[in-house]
C-alpha cells in the first residue's frame, strides 16, 4: 500500500464529505429545491479524478 501525502488526504476527505447524500429533513424544508448532490457519484462506475501537485 501506497502512503498518502497530508494534502491528499485532507484533499480526499472533503470530496468524501461533499459526496454525502443529502438529508431528508432537507430536501423536505426546502420542498425539494435541493433535490440532489451535485458532487455525488456512483463509486462502481466512475473514479474520483483528482490531480494533487
Amino acid at each position: 500500500m501506497s502512503k498518502k501525502s497530508l494534502k491528499k488526504k485532507l484533499m480526499l476527505g472533503k470530496r468524501l464529505k461533499q459526496n454525502r447524500r443529502i438529508p431528508v429533513l432537507a430536501l423536505l424544508r426546502t420542498h425539494r429545491r435541493i433535490a440532489f448532490n451535485k458532487f455525488q457519484r456512483d463509486w462502481r462506475h466512475r473514479k474520483l479524478r483528482l490531480h494533487v501537485d
